[in-house]
């Protein structure tokens, strides 16, 4: 029988420092194998939330990845592939308080390979470039920042449903705001694109993606909608950890980091409940996306679809007390919501003149 820790229950008094001990220990040693590229993305994300946030993490905390670390410059040879997942690693864990020059050498190796040229796309070499910056390589690509720019200032290429884009507009975000330690230089286009990924997040209930556009958003400089925030610390408090019950599927892991992720950033409690020792499977509240009824409705508007008031009277149409809730709740969240719809109606055809 799984044991289920729900947030805020009696048993749930854990110290943070003890908390994160114990997801290190779980993520690195219960979970996957090391030569799982999902376990190497899985670590990765954990470290670089901890060591972007500041955190003090215990030196035996970080006792479970030593093995990893002193084997890294095999690993990293052999998966050349993932040398942005083994390098990351390295970095953070050196970063957090693990001793050690092993992510100098590899960021040199890294280097002198060419495996940052190697890469297909700007988002990639981007994060490329940044880990080596971190270690005072100097990755030169002329033009990276204004084709990153260039790509997240298209704001109605976010106002429809496009996970792959919005997530590669929150990394670009990361990137070249140094994961919040500079001003990521956005255009106001940017801001908007943003504002309607965002939009599109919160109506599809998407905690995972909606919380990377509110850090997105910090790391910006800007204030992300208090309805989408508030919605997303009640979430955190809705996720189940259950022990020992990890085997290998797809769980909500994710999710479960970048939420703390975003209250660690915006000053609120986070990792609120007790993690049990093991391989824990993290399950996450699903939302009630309204997205497809939505969706729906602007396609059967027609040629009227540009016009929000018909298309909000055809989804009120179908749309139950809670989800015309959500719908409202968007409409009020931010002013450029008018915009957003402009985009996500997509109006007019193909076919005209």
């Amino acid at each position: 029988m799984a044991q289920i820790i729900p947030f805020f229950s009696p048993a749930a008094r854990q110290s943070r420092a003890c908390a994160q001990e114990t997801l290190i220990a779980g993520f690195a040693t219960h979970r996957r194998s090391q030569e799982d590229v999902f376990w190497l993305k899985e670590n990765a994300e954990l470290l670089n939330i901890l060591e972007c946030t500041g955190a003090d993490v215990a030196a035996d905390a970080l006792q479970p990845l030593q093995q990893f670390y002193d084997g890294a410059a095999r690993h990293i040879s052999f998966f050349r592939q993932y040398y942005r997942f083994i390098l990351s690693i390295c970095l953070d864990l050196e970063d957090l308080g693990l001793p050690g020059q092993t992510g100098v050498q590899l960021a040199g190796w890294v280097s002198n390979q060419g495996l940052a040229q190697a890469e297909l796309s700007d988002l990639q070499r981007a994060e490329a470039r940044r880990l080596l910056a971190r270690r005072g390589i100097d990755l030169i690509d002329d033009g990276l920042d204004d084709r990153l720019r260039g790509f997240i200032s298209n704001p109605q290429t976010f106002a429809i449903p496009n996970k792959k884009a919005a997530y590669e507009l929150t990394h670009i975000v990361f990137y070249l705001s140094e994961y919040g330690r500079r001003d990521p230089g956005l255009p106001e286009a940017a801001l908007t694109s943003l504002e309607f990924a965002g939009l599109v997040a919160f109506l599809d209930q998407n905690a995972d993606l909606l919380a990377e556009i509110c850090i997105a958003l910090r790391f910006a400089g800007q204030q992300p909608p208090a309805a989408w925030e508030a919605w997303l610390d009640r979430q955190v408090s809705a996720y189940m950890l259950a022990k020992g019950e990890f085997y290998g599927h797809q769980d909500a892991y994710h999710e479960y980091f970048v939420v703390n992720w975003l209250m660690l950033t915006s000053g609120r409690p986070a990792f609120r409940q007790a993690v049990p020792m093991g391989g824990v499977h993290v399950s996450a509240q699903q939302g009630g996306s309204i997205l497809r009824s939505l969706s729906e409705a602007v396609f059967d508007a027609g040629m009227a679809r540009n016009s929000w008031s018909a298309v909000k009277a055809r989804a009120e149409a179908v749309l139950s007390e809670e989800e015309h809730g959500l719908l409202t709740a968007a409409e009020r969240s931010c002013a450029r919501f008018a915009g957003f719809f402009e985009g996500f109606a997509r109006a007019g055809s193909a076919g005209a003149a």
